[in-house]
């Protein structure tokens, strides 16, 4: 069958098709436009301890909003938790349960039991709140800065100083950042060491950027050959670590000068820096090792071609995250520019393992 459409004649067929088009397409820009209601809700349902009330110790049994609250011993709205469940479960992080007499009961989802504390106290969860904080929401409106004045970071415009120099001001914001940076590495860090075996015949490993030492414990302990480690970071970072049996913290500018030791490790770190930055610490990473020494780093490295997989669209958007709040020219690098940014600082051979969804391990050999 044809109509004619502004004088055009076409099949009846090409117009439906064309209205689907127009309507799919509209439909992404409101679910686009809500966006934020998603983090936001998650947020929510964390501070008000929802994954916990449904978990409780591993049930996980399905329960309604009204039961949740009542877990909490809290008299809030039950409806309008339902309404923000009900947004969750449509991104699977809550399973709805809907009976025959209309009432609305939840369970934890795989995503949703990321957020439950393990036995250290640590999740997910800490990333999600501290990535949400109120410091960081006053950045994301000016995120154009980054393409009219990349000088500065959106977070310092907001907030009158850099993400790093905030944090260590405030002992109960580098808390959460430290929770939160935690949190995600102790299943990453089971990730590299059950199917990753380059820290076999290291002796002395050093850890630039380590933090409070978490990485170079799991990493001893499944490495009984690494006798010495070196937890090197900024003197506010390691203030406060833990003694950790062979580890020796020490406080640091990895821009000046890296400890020495016969590999060094480097997670998640080179993603805040400028690639003068990067390479860098590459010429002193190079110069602390000896003959055969290596760097091992596990960063996020950003697919050559773009596609709409999630893993692109969690790389992509951790890269935007990056921008705006720590360094404009800090980035998520893709595996060529690894390359080249350790080949410019001497480094000769590169190997690449992807053994985590979001994180792959580099291997730079001098």
């Amino acid at each position: 069958m044809e109509m004619k459409m502004n004088g055009v004649t076409t099949s009846t067929a090409t117009v439906t098709t064309t209205c689907e088009s127009q309507n799919k397409a509209r439909l992404a820009i409101l679910e686009l436009a809500h966006m934020m209601s998603v983090p936001m809700s998650l947020v929510a349902v964390i501070n008000l301890k929802v994954p916990q009330a449904i978990w409780q110790g591993g049930s996980n049994a399905p329960i309604s909003a009204s039961q949740i609250l009542a877990r909490g011993g809290a008299a809030y709205d039950a409806e309008n938790l339902q309404r923000i469940l009900r947004l969750l479960a449509s991104y699977n992080i809550f399973m709805e349960h809907l009976n025959s007499s209309g009432e609305r009961k939840y369970s934890l989802t795989d995503i949703g039991k990321t957020l439950i504390d393990d036995a250290e106290g640590l999740s997910y969860a800490y990333y999600m709140l501290q990535h949400h904080q109120d410091a960081l929401m006053r950045a994301w409106p000016l995120m154009e800065e980054t393409v009219k004045d990349p000088t500065v970071e959106p977070f310092k415009k907001a907030n009158g100083e850099g993400a790093i120099s905030y944090y260590t001001k405030r002992p109960d914001v580098l808390k959460l950042a430290v929770k939160s940076l935690c949190g995600m590495s102790i299943p990453l860090m089971k990730d590299i060491l059950d199917s990753y075996d380059g820290f076999q015949g290291v002796d002395t490993l050093v850890d630039v950027g380590g933090n409070n030492g978490i990485s170079l414990r799991s990493i001893m302990e499944k490495y009984p050959n690494v006798r010495k480690g070196i937890n090197f970071d900024l003197p506010d970072m390691v203030a406060n670590a833990p003694q950790i049996p062979g580890v020796t913290h020490v406080g640091g500018d990895a821009f000046e000068s890296v400890p020495s030791g016969d590999a060094i490790f480097i997670k998640w770190v080179l993603l805040a820096w400028t690639d003068e930055e990067c390479k860098k610490v590459f010429q002193n990473c190079y110069k602390a090792l000896p003959a055969n020494g290596k760097v091992i780093a596990c960063e996020p490295v950003a697919p050559e071609m773009t596609d709409e997989s999630q893993r692109t669209r969690a790389l992509l958007a951790g890269d935007i995250f990056i921008m705006t709040m720590y360094r404009t020219k800090g980035k998520h690098r893709t595996e060529q520019q690894f390359k080249e940014l350790a080949t410019s600082a001497g480094f000769s051979h590169f190997r690449a393992f992807y053994v985590d969804p979001y994180m792959a391990v580099l291997e730079f050999h001098k």
